[in-house]
């Protein structure tokens, strides 16, 4: 979590890497199979200037701190079964998002914070559900808000009985708002509190206490102050005798290597180059440049070097980046260039050794960064031109694509481009959908599945590709520049709410998830109240909060 200044009088960019050492608002500390981490907000120490973080709220550099927390669990500490999220101080676990920074906030701010620190709530999920990580939140104090929805995030909920403590999600009847960090989604879809008690529960901003927390499905157990160290040390032998992390020598990352100017972000293995008259940012992902290890021991002697890990952390981090300081750059452009067969071999490497600790980190890491893509509110266009590399995990990126072009070469077939599907691409990598990526670009049909499973490994040229469905559009080289170019400008002219709005519903077909009703609700309700005057207005229950004022709402329903 760094600020690096720009050439231009503008805020400082926001970036996403920082280490424990800097940590400033969370504790980490390890005894064996086991990882607490505590949260402690220095109050004085927000990301930007104008409030306090105060009664342990979080903004924006406390939830850049949690995810880098987690990826240090994952990838560090093989040997960590259960993580302990809990609150370094007495009586107040996490009193959730801090109100005064979401009242100062721009619009983009609040909506772009809430999306990451879904993700990250997302993500607490996905290790639990697919890499054996488990999660006790030991709520040891008052709990609202997004503190809740942290807790939520967790396999269980234990909370301190001490007949003060509450549990509660008061934004509705305190700012005027949505729990914006997946609370409505979680306590119906995933804890089934009945619906009725649900409305009580997320109308009535003095919470409930623990019996009744509990009662109502809103935690799990319950323990008195006396009792709540051993309930703690008692969830966790249960809760790490269900994971299947087995150990193992941890991989250290260290710092990622990223130059940034005012042409864009650049690492060793992706290149975001921004035009900001165009309104786009080209990213670049380059293949391996080197020998692919394909034994275990020389994977994981490469450790965070090695190609796949490497190359995501830095497409992570290009995303974040992006979408964070760069609002109006609405075109994403995927190239890739390389070495196809390096991209495929790796595959096959990572296929072959799926069940080892580090691989199913990295699986892992990389289905999270792509699934990253999805619910980002940016165009995506997938080019794929001489010297591309769309292979297996790169050919996620074309699928993750609103769009894709492939040029057909038909007087050079040496030299025209070709892409490859892998088998990760039915299954690793699955959208926040719980769907394989092909699956959701066929509408889940089977019959193009079928049609396409004999093809796996074989490098397909564009003729091949078009008639499999596998990309948009494929013309030639006469119309290729001019082909690409209107559809980019046409894109950039269009308005960017609608776009978001259309985006957003043609990214996820068929079956719904928890995940999905989460990112979708935020796009459209949450992105939707923040904009009104009830909210945010001069009058606006988010604006008023802390003045002794009282909100001045429009009651027509709309």
């Amino acid at each position: 979590m760094s600020a690096v200044p720009e050439t231009k009088p503008s805020p400082p960019l926001v970036t996403y890497d920082t280490h424990p050492d800097r940590y400033l608002h969370w504790g980490l500390s390890f005894d064996g199979p086991v990882a607490t981490l505590a949260l402690d907000v220095n109050e004085d120490k927000a990301l930007k200037p104008g409030y306090k973080l105060k009664l342990n709220s979080y903004d924006l550099g406390v939830d850049i701190e949690l995810a880098d927390a987690l990826n240090r669990i994952r990838f560090e500490h093989p040997e960590v079964k259960c993580v302990v999220i809990t609150s370094a101080r007495e009586r107040m676990f996490c009193s959730g998002a801090n109100i005064y920074m979401l009242g100062q906030s721009t619009h983009a701010w609040k909506v772009n914070f809430c999306k990451f620190t879904n993700e990250t709530r997302s993500g607490i999920e996905d290790s639990s559900r697919d890499e054996g990580l488990k999660f006790l939140a030991a709520v040891n104090g008052t709990v609202a808000g997004g503190g809740y929805e942290l807790a939520l995030a967790c396999d269980e909920i234990l909370m301190i009985d001490d007949r003060s403590s509450t549990a509660s999600l008061p934004e509705l009847p305190l700012l005027g708002v949505l729990p914006g960090t997946g609370g409505l989604t979680r306590v119906t879809d995933k804890r089934r509190v009945r619906r009725d008690l649900a409305d009580v529960f997320c109308t009535t901003s003095e919470g409930v206490r623990a019996d009744r927390a509990k009662q109502w499905k809103l935690v799990d157990y319950i323990a008195k102050p006396q009792a709540f160290k051993d309930a703690v040390r008692e969830r966790v032998a249960a809760l790490s005798a269900q994971s299947t992390r087995g150990g193992g020598k941890g991989v250290t990352l260290n710092p990622l290597k990223r130059a940034i100017d005012p042409g864009g972000y650049h690492y060793d293995n992706v290149d975001a180059v921004i035009d900001r008259k165009q309104r786009t940012a080209t990213i670049t992902v380059f293949a391996p440049r080197t020998e692919v290890p394909s034994g275990i021991e020389a994977i994981h002697a490469a450790g965070d070097a090695w190609w796949p890990l490497a190359m995501a952390r830095e497409l992570d981090d290009a995303v974040l980046t992006l979408r964070t300081n760069d609002l109006e750059i609405g075109t994403w452009i995927f190239n890739t260039r390389g070495d196809m067969d390096k991209v495929l071999a790796t595959d096959a490497v990572l296929k072959a050794n799926e069940n080892d600790w580090f691989v199913r980190q990295v699986i892992g890491y990389l289905r999270r960064t792509f699934a990253r893509l999805d619910v980002s509110s940016r165009t995506m266009f997938a080019i794929i031109d001489k010297g591309s590399c769309f292979g297996g995990t790169l050919f996620e990126l074309a699928l993750a694509a609103d769009r894709s072009y492939m040029l057909q070469l038909p007087d050079d077939e040496a030299g025209a481009p070709t892409v490859a599907l892998s088998q990760l691409n039915f299954g690793a990598y699955p959208m926040v959908s719980q769907e394989a990526r092909i699956r959701a670009h066929f509408c889940g049909e089977s019959k193009p599945i079928e049609e396409i499973s004999p093809v796996i490994g074989e490098k397909l040229d564009a003729q091949d590709a078009a008639r499999l469905g596998l990309v948009t559009f494929t013309p030639d080289d006469l119309d290729w520049n001019e082909e690409v170019r209107i559809a980019i400008e046409e894109r950039a002219s269009l308005s960017p709410d609608a776009l978001t709005g259309m985006e957003a519903n043609l990214r996820f077909s068929g079956k719904e998830t928890m995940e999905t009703r989460i990112f979708g609700r935020l796009s459209a309700w949450q992105n939707w109240i923040f904009v009104r005057p009830n909210a945010v207005g001069e009058h606006g229950a988010l604006k008023v909060y802390g003045s002794g004022a009282k909100a001045k709402f429009n009651w027509e329903r709309v």
